[in-house]
């Protein structure tokens, strides 16, 4: 968001939700929804229509540098911790290092200590290079193939899935979609992917009562 607003102060013209897409490799939603949370926040974006329109910014305005107490950072470090065998791990490093850089001198000690002093007991992480992918198909909503092994270690088989969501189900992950093979709602343990690539088909957005509605069955809640 910082960078968002950096970029937007610094343009002369109203930049589009593409160009903004482009800018940041996310999706227009990602855009518009941060977007909304930073003028639900105070921040002066306004929306320009038209063809050339697009989102401007009083280019005086900056936000506030990011200042969290010691416990703060702490639930954020311990939180991108528990992301480590999760599609997200590599993009929670990356976070954990920026935040440990914004961190005070006097913070660092106190928090490194805390930190060292909280374990967990994780699952195997799965392979990298097929969860790594994961975040990517759900936001481009890609059919991704699958080859997906069973409990018993028995059976493979290959999967059409419309990539849809991620579960955390005890200490496992669980990959999220439309299976085309059993035709419903499935749920892929990471650890038993044994390869998975993204194809070029783009589903249409199912309804997400569907996804909802099997999922009404556990006792889940969103993360945003």
């Amino acid at each position: 968001m910082y960078a968002l607003v950096d970029l937007l102060r610094g343009s002369r013209r109203p930049v589009s939700a593409a160009r903004l897409s482009e800018e940041f490799q996310v999706s227009k939603r990602t855009i518009e929804r941060d977007i909304q949370s930073l003028q639900l926040a105070g921040v002066p974006i306004y929306a320009d229509h038209g063809v050339s329109g697009g989102y401007s910014i009083l280019r005086e305005h900056s936000l506030p540098p990011l200042n969290l107490t010691v416990s703060e950072s702490l639930a954020v470090l311990a939180g991108l911790g528990l992301l480590e065998t999760s599609p997200y791990g590599a993009a929670a490093r990356r976070a954990r290092a920026k935040i440990l850089a914004i961190s005070r001198e006097d913070q660092l000690a106190p928090i490194d200590e805390a930190l060292t002093s909280m374990y967990v007991i994780d699952a195997e992480p799965p392979p990298e290079a097929a969860a790594s992918l994961i975040p990517e198909a759900i936001a481009a909503r890609r059919v991704v193939r699958l080859q997906y092994t069973s409990e018993d270690g028995e059976t493979h088989t290959i999967r059409d899935v419309e990539a849809m969501g991620v579960l955390r189900g005890g200490d496992a992950w669980v990959f999220v979609g439309w299976c085309r093979l059993r035709e419903g709602i499935r749920g892929f343990h990471l650890d038993r992917i044994r390869h998975l690539e993204i194809t070029t088909e783009v589903f249409p957005e199912r309804d997400p009562a569907v996804l909802d509605a099997d999922l009404s069955r556990w006792r889940t809640r969103r993360l945003g």
